[in-house]
């Protein structure tokens, strides 16, 4: 089974990407499932997209954590199915950006041994002008990180995890990020 991940902040495009590499696998025949966290499927993602929705250090706390049971959780479910070809998750390990400074890298560090990763994990750096441009666009209601504030401070804080994924550029159009994504992992077959 081929894994792949899509990862980036707010507005950066990842479930278009993961919508537009799944095409291009289903055309080539490929059993293709897309994760995309925090899922409304399970109680887990459920309970993450609710803290999310509110505000505060505790609900910070909990949106991560059931974040984490969330990605698990397909991770577990989906990564040993015989009948998949190919395994997309949109936003995998890098809500650890989230935690605390103090335990952020070392969880990170623990998460990456433990779950799966690639050589077609990506990390989408768009600018938090764009993200913010793009979330306005989506007509939905705002997440607790969806600010001016807390974008530049997670982006900042997202290059000291991003050195084993394959940094795209955000703010480049959709199909010239999908098609650096499409060559990357399809050269990878």
């Amino acid at each position: 089974m081929k894994f792949i991940a899509i990862d980036g902040l707010d507005g950066s495009g990842k479930d278009t990407q993961i919508n537009l590499l799944a095409e291009a696998y289903k055309k080539q025949g490929k059993n293709v499932v897309v994760r995309s966290h925090p899922c409304n499927d399970n109680r887990y993602g459920r309970k993450s997209k609710e803290a999310l929705l509110k505000t505060g250090k505790i609900n910070h706390l909990k949106a991560t954590i059931y974040f984490g049971l969330d990605a698990i959780r397909s991770v577990r479910k989906y990564s040993h199915d015989d009948s998949i070809d190919v395994l997309i998750f949109s936003r995998y390990v890098l809500a650890v950006m989230y935690l605390p400074d103090v335990v952020n890298m070392i969880v990170y560090k623990i998460v990456c041994f433990v779950l799966p990763t690639s050589d077609c994990m990506f990390f989408l750096d768009v600018s938090p002008e764009e993200s913010l441009r793009r979330i306005g666009s989506r007509h939905e209601d705002t997440e607790m990180f969806e600010n001016m504030g807390s974008l530049i401070k997670v982006r900042n804080k997202s290059k000291k995890f991003t050195y084993n994924w394959n940094v795209v550029d955000g703010d480049k159009s959709v199909e010239e990020i999908s098609s650096q994504i499409i060559s990357k992992c399809l050269d990878s077959d």
